[in-house]
């Protein structure tokens, strides 16, 4: 799943809404440092007041919220593993009765809490559902309806919240004239922060795809491999963190530490442009040669395939390693390269590092930055001068 497939499912995920169909949704209870489950209780989503509606609604769209590769993993199921969360999960997807669904759901939430339990009261989730996607555009002048023809992608979402600690109070009682101490016994469930969940199955281009489960993770760059393996029976991800920094060690293995800002802004050009010409394909990948290839459009010293193969060969023990391209790249149109000084610290998206020069200056050290307008100190419009007056 790209990331216009995981908006196009967050935008549709509204009450009342035709083209996404919530049919049922199972929630289980589960105490802190237990592995049992407490309690559980199923019902037609439809059954639910509209305000328990919109907090699950806000609660599972907070959950596919991120960006891929750092917060949302596609993962591929393993081949084989006992008690196959793929086979569960598809089992319960085709369920047409309520208790078969929730037989299989009781089966993941079994493998959940084996030998984890967590350290608050946490409401595991699950809703069955189908999302309706229109297979053409809207068009306001045709007869025909966008909704005439649609995919249709059936799916179950699984969301893990914990619960907020009982509120302790000291009220006053103004007809006994008395100070009370107050304990609220029922626990909160935290809907705002889900902790981490899946969609089943995957799918892109209208196809779904049963080999493939959507995973969030509870912090950007940080997934539960746990989780990962045992509960999803899913293949080892690597993260976008990950691949940056794999890319960052190739660089600093085959043309050295030190780049020019305009090198280094011509690289992250030449990457961007592979993202955005592929942007509604398949992400594109970079191998050795694809680097080798960047690099020697960059303006850089020209580099050597087998240079770039054998650095590929020692960072990762893999010749044939591909990163993501939109791994590589910070975030291409906005201020995410940080550049950090004991006098001031630069914020500068990758598009205008081109602009940024390190030059001497009277015998020292200075980030000259070109601008085109006039600059601004807290009201005061500076005087240019003239460069080593």
């Amino acid at each position: 799943m790209n990331k216009k497939d995981i908006a196009g499912l967050r935008r549709q995920l509204k009450v009342d809404n035709d083209l996404m169909k919530i049919s049922d949704i199972f929630n289980v209870y589960i105490m802190k440092e237990t592995t049992d489950i407490y309690h559980y209780q199923s019902q037609p989503f439809e059954m639910l007041d509209r305000d328990q509606q919109e907090l699950f609604i806000k609660n599972f769209k907070k959950l596919i919220t991120g960006q891929v590769d750092e917060k949302l993993f596609e993962l591929k199921f393993k081949r084989d593993a006992d008690n196959h969360s793929q086979l569960i999960l598809h089992k319960g997807l085709l369920s047409k009765e309520v208790e078969d669904w929730k037989d299989q759901m009781l089966q993941m939430t079994e493998k959940m809490i084996k030998d984890n339990p967590y350290e608050k009261d946490v409401v595991i989730t699950f809703i069955r559902a189908e999302y309706l996607k229109p297979m053409k555009k809207r068009n306001d002048e045709a007869e025909e309806s966008e909704r005439d023809a649609v995919y249709s992608h059936p799916f179950i979402l699984c969301s893990i919240n914990k619960t907020q600690e009982a509120k302790r109070e000291l009220v006053f009682d103004y007809v006994e004239k008395a100070f009370k101490y107050n304990i609220d016994v029922d626990s909160v469930i935290d809907l705002d922060t889900p902790m981490t969940g899946f969609l089943f199955p995957a799918f892109s281009n209208g196809a779904s795809d049963v080999n493939h489960v959507l995973y969030a993770a509870n912090k950007a760059n940080e997934p539960d491999y746990r989780f990962i393996d045992e509960v999803l029976n899913g293949d080892h991800t690597i993260t976008a963190k990950e691949d940056k920094e794999v890319f960052e060690e190739v660089m600093k293995d085959v043309m050295g530490d030190q780049l020019t800002p305009s090198t280094l802004a011509n690289v992250y050009r030449e990457i961007n442009t592979m993202v955005e010409e592929n942007e509604d394909d398949e992400e594109p990948r970079l191998d050795y040669k694809n680097v080798e290839r960047v690099l020697n459009q960059s303006g850089g010293e020209q580099v050597e395939s087998e240079k770039v193969k054998a650095a590929f060969e020692r960072i990762t023990d893999n010749e044939s390693y591909e990163l993501k391209a939109s791994s590589v790249v910070p975030k291409y149109k906005s201020k995410s390269i940080k550049i950090q000084t004991k006098v001031a610290n630069i914020s500068i998206s990758p598009q205008d590092l081109e602009y940024v020069r390190q030059v001497n200056y009277k015998g020292k050290r200075c980030i000259m930055i070109e601008v085109e307008e006039d600059v601004d100190i807290e009201g005061f419009r500076l005087l240019p001068e003239a460069f080593g007056e």
